[in-house]
């Protein structure tokens, strides 16, 4: 088995684990919608334009009619060992590196703000937006502990259509009742989603009510 293949298979077992709460991911698994790609080190920028060529691959084959679960997934084979402070800052890092390459070519996504403070933030690669999810192997949470670190990207656009379909409430009770379940209680900061700002939610870690993102748009803010 390649080092692709291995990380890509303790991605889709961790996914089919009965307590995994989220169904959207489930969803996206069984229907063979989740797309990766592998790099190295989270901490290393050797593989950010690598990571954004199969991005913007990812945006470009997204039909909405015929994806509705699907997700674009970077598996990095390590550190397997980052705190969950430590792996904060490595996300938001990797981000910051992809958005500067990003900006070279695109603007931020419309109707979505480059503000992480704004409860109207979402992150912008390819002027699409995106929700992401950070998982490692020290995550608090057993729903974020994956055996190596990833970043999961759901396009906001999936999250629009299910609101248009009358559907996200629901999913979203679904899920957070599945968290109760395996875990004996709710992930707190799945629970304020909608309520402040989405970047609160991308490392998986319990942020200071004070807490402030360590990433900053090189776009003006326009939205």
């Amino acid at each position: 088995m390649t080092g692709r293949e291995s990380l890509t298979a303790e991605l889709c077992d961790f996914i089919r684990k009965p307590e995994f709460p989220c169904v959207g991911a489930k969803s996206a698994l069984g229907r063979n919608q989740i797309v990766t790609v592998t790099a190295r080190d989270i901490g290393c920028p050797d593989d950010d334009r690598k990571i954004l060529d199969a991005l913007y691959d990812f945006i470009a084959s997204y039909d909405s009619r015929k994806k509705m679960f699907t997700s674009f997934a970077v598996l990095f084979e390590g550190p397997v060992d980052l705190g969950e402070e430590a792996f904060e800052r490595h996300l938001w890092a990797r981000l910051s590196a992809l958005h500067k390459l990003d900006a070279e070519k695109f603007s931020w996504a419309e109707n979505v703000s480059n503000d992480p403070a704004s409860g109207d933030f979402a992150f912008s690669l390819g002027a699409h937006a995106f929700f992401i999810v950070g998982l490692h192997p020290q995550a608090s949470r057993d729903a974020r502990r994956l055996p190596h670190p990833a970043m999961i990207f759901n396009l906001h656009e999936q999250f629009q259509d299910l609101r248009m379909r009358g559907q996200y409430q629901r999913i979203k009770e679904t899920v957070l009742d599945r968290d109760l379940k395996a875990h004996g209680s709710i992930n707190p900061m799945l629970a304020e989603h909608g309520a402040g700002s989405a970047a609160r939610q991308y490392s998986g870690r319990k942020v200071e009510a004070d807490w402030r993102c360590p990433f900053r748009s090189i776009h003006d803010e326009a939205h």
